[in-house]
């Protein structure tokens, strides 16, 4: 299983990005897929995560409500979209799929930079 992250880039607080994630090599909807990032100096955290239909989302409390996290199993991608971008947000994400025996799978990372 290989995924593909995309769309980081250098943006002004309060701006929105929308990263996207194209997972290879497996059956799409039988993965739970989501994001993670690691910010400079720090540990890697969790972002938030989408369930194998798309129906269920959880985040991050620091997210909730700036950050929306989407599928498209037809297109065998997950998105994270982020609007309200903090300086806070600046790292690099990471997108992973995880499947039913729990094996976890990860994107190269994309690299979000939000300036004053």
């Amino acid at each position: 299983v290989q995924l593909q992250a995309s769309g980081g880039g250098l943006v002004q607080a309060g701006d929105s990005l929308r990263l996207a994630c194209e997972v290879s090599g497996g059956r799409f909807s039988d993965y739970g897929v989501g994001w993670f990032r690691q910010a400079p100096g720090k540990e890697r955290e969790f972002v938030g995560t989408i369930n194998f239909t798309g129906g269920s989302t959880y985040y991050q409390d620091s997210v909730k409500g700036r950050f929306t996290i989407s599928r498209d199993n037809a297109e065998n991608s997950v998105y994270l979209q982020m609007n309200n971008l903090k300086v806070e947000d600046t790292a690099v994400y990471y997108c992973y799929a995880t499947s039913y025996s729990l094996t976890r799978y990860w994107g190269q990372g994309t690299q979000v930079t939000v300036s004053s």
